[in-house]
């Protein structure tokens, strides 16, 4: 490195997404820029292309026809692999020092590929729990069947993926995780050092100033995916509750597309669907919220959280996953143990203004806390730190041995 800063070769799974992977890899990208730090990022997008922004190169590569799938955003490359050349021969004149992959994607194998046979020391983030949602999807596609027969294959469905997951993450030399769960079941699963990955959050984008609604019911508000690994039925399941209570002036408002759609445009009386939002749109739509209602089990952090927070909006979130690290039970939220407490939680903050001007107020000081900038800043010193230590001499042994065997597992994934 000799004083220099250091050459990443940055290979996400997103860019251009509504979603948390791609919001990582555009913050990246303004973290570099600003900084002055040379990388190269490398990401799937509708046209072969290249853009050149000061230090900051990205080479965005076209998906071809032999793709599938992975939800309505998201799709894989059976043959990907195919830039392989036209991308060593970017990375070699680019020469990176640390190549950082963001899953097993067809990007991130052909980013694991790259570092492997250049013998680049290669990092991962765990950004997504694929495990759970192969069992979740497994188990909404074979919903026809009685239980006992599809209880089985989504068992085997995500113990599969977990088994393919974890020998794919045994296979960078240090890997980062965005919740003290994850640090710590991947440092046992995989034997390599895991760190925890810090988020932040735009809070001049997602600021209570949008808010302009006056007046009106309360509104219960949702951002994600429609997708059965988001347990979106559970806003169903809500709202029946809350009519059983005295809180019955209210409206859910739905943010996001997916699978679900239709089912919950069936099961919700008075929700609003807005479809995925962008920009000032979105900024509105969270400010004009008076509590994010967040069912999922699966986030290994949860960025919608913390734009929620942002925007001065209390959170609900389960106490399975990474929302719980970010919410302060009863300060700027609540971690619910179960569906009842979900309901109870989100009945409290309806019933006590007080309480919701109070936790308004917490919630977004927690996210003014918040930096990406700091996050960033954590990542490259866990760079310089694990790169001035010599790898251990089983390393290029771990790689030879699981690299082929993991390619051929992550693309039936």
């Amino acid at each position: 490195m000799n004083g220099e800063p250091l050459r990443v070769a940055f290979f996400p799974d997103g860019f251009y997404e509504v979603d948390g992977v791609a919001v990582v890899a555009r913050n990246f990208a303004a973290y570099a820029g600003q900084h002055g730090i040379p990388v190269l990022i490398v990401h799937a997008g509708p046209c072969d292309a290249a853009v050149r922004e000061g230090p900051v190169t990205r080479v965005q590569l076209r998906r071809g026809p032999m793709k599938f799938p992975l939800d309505r955003n998201h799709e894989f490359d059976l043959f990907f692999l195919r830039h392989y050349r036209e991308v060593v021969a970017m990375l070699r004149e680019f020469r990176p020092e640390v190549v950082q992959i963001t899953g097993p994607s067809d990007v991130g194998i052909l980013g694991a590929l790259y570092a492997h046979n250049e013998k680049i020391p290669l990092a991962a983030f765990w950004q997504t729990n694929l495990p759970q949602y192969a069992g979740l999807r497994a188990a909404k596609a074979l919903q026809f069947l009685p239980k006992t027969l599809s209880n089985p294959v989504a068992h085997a469905a995500q113990k599969f993926s977990r088994l393919a997951t974890e020998r794919f993450y045994k296979i960078p030399r240090f890997l980062f995780a965005p919740n003290p769960e994850i640090v710590k079941d991947l440092t046992k699963a995989t034997g390599k050092p895991c760190f925890p990955m810090g988020h932040g959050v735009d809070t001049a984008r997602f600021d209570p100033k949008f808010r302009d609604r006056q007046g009106g019911p309360f509104t219960i508000g949702y951002v994600g995916r429609l997708t059965p690994e988001k347990n979106v039925r559970w806003l169903s399941r809500l709202e029946r509750a809350l009519h059983h209570t005295e809180c019955r002036d209210f409206r859910l408002l739905i943010v996001g597309q997916g699978a679900e759609e239709g089912w919950l445009r069936e099961n919700l009386q008075c929700a609003e669907f807005r479809g995925v939002l962008t920009g000032d749109e979105l900024s509105r739509a969270y400010a004009n919220m008076d509590v994010l209602a967040f069912p999922s089990e699966t986030e290994t952090f949860g960025l919608v959280v913390l734009e929620a927070l942002s925007s001065g909006v209390p959170a609900v979130v389960t106490g399975i996953g990474g929302p719980k690290y970010t919410v302060q039970h009863g300060k700027t939220g609540y971690v619910a143990r179960s569906f009842e407490e979900f309901t109870t939680y989100v009945a409290t903050v309806m019933t006590d203004p007080d309480l919701l001007a109070s936790m308004r107020k917490a919630a977004r000081e927690y996210a003014k806390s918040t930096s990406w900038e700091r996050a960033f800043q954590d990542i490259y010193q866990t760079y310089c730190s694990q790169l001035s230590v010599p790898a251990a001499a089983a390393l290029q042994n771990d790689n030879n041995r699981s690299l082929n065997d993991s390619v051929r597992a992550h693309t039936v994934l």
